[in-house]
């Protein structure tokens, strides 16, 4: 008789339990700051996540004797499915590449399910540790290094074509300006667009020469500024 014996129910029901748990506890704080993908979402991801290690546990158990059997490969699907799931949080945040934290906590908490799954709680326990203090303080290190920056909103009034808001894109990217946030406010006529920008200057940048490198390009017809 094979000395591996399957997971008993109750265990079954605790570590599906902590994973709804500790992603939950990531998830309160996406869910906190509004980002798309948040507490529902955290808590469904790693309890699935804890599921299917559980049931790759379970076949390896059951048919190890008859086949040759690997618990990782089905576990493994889980890293490569929840890449869709997280690309879906950074295309619905626009254009502007936002939502790569929120895809990041994700992934981490399909890690976390996986873990909790496989029963190791402390490694999921520390994991999510570090992740929630992650996402709490680092963003506060980072305004604290930003300090030297300030954030600038660009209404601009600009040809309708093809590539112009690369243009401009290109052209704030050579200043080291980051874009952080751009939407089209409306069409003031057919020809034009109405953008809106919101951009993080570095302190060496001064508005006068921001405003000389948006207004040379070919297309743009207004350009304010409201700091």
């Amino acid at each position: 008789m094979s000395s591996i014996q399957n997971i008993g129910d109750l265990d079954v029901f605790v570590r599906l339990l902590i994973a709804g748990v500790l992603g939950g506890l990531i998830g309160l704080e996406r869910e906190a700051v509004r980002k798309s993908a948040g507490f529902r979402t955290h808590v469904l991801v790693c309890i699935g996540s804890a599921l299917i290690m559980i049931v790759s546990l379970e076949l390896f158990m059951e048919y190890n004797k008859l086949a040759n059997v690997d618990p990782s490969r089905i576990a493994a699907q889980v890293v490569s499915g929840i890449g869709f799931l997280g690309a879906g949080t950074i295309m619905r945040e626009g254009a502007t590449v936002r939502g790569l934290t929120t895809a990041a906590s994700l992934w981490v908490v399909s890690g976390i399910g996986l873990a909790v799954g496989a029963g190791l709680y402390f490694a999921a326990a520390i994991a999510t540790a570090l992740v929630f203090l992650s996402l709490v303080y680092l963003t506060k290190l980072e305004r604290m290094f930003l300090v030297k920056s300030k954030l600038l909103d660009i209404l601009m009034k600009v040809e309708d074509k093809p590539g112009m808001i690369s243009t401009i894109g290109a052209v704030l990217e050579e200043l080291n300006i980051a874009i952080k946030h751009i939407e089209v406010k409306e069409r003031p006529r057919d020809s034009q667009l109405l953008l809106e920008l919101s951009c993080q200057l570095p302190a060496q940048i001064e508005q006068a020469q921001l405003l000389k490198s948006l207004v040379e390009i070919d297309g743009v017809f207004v350009v304010t500024f409201d700091d």
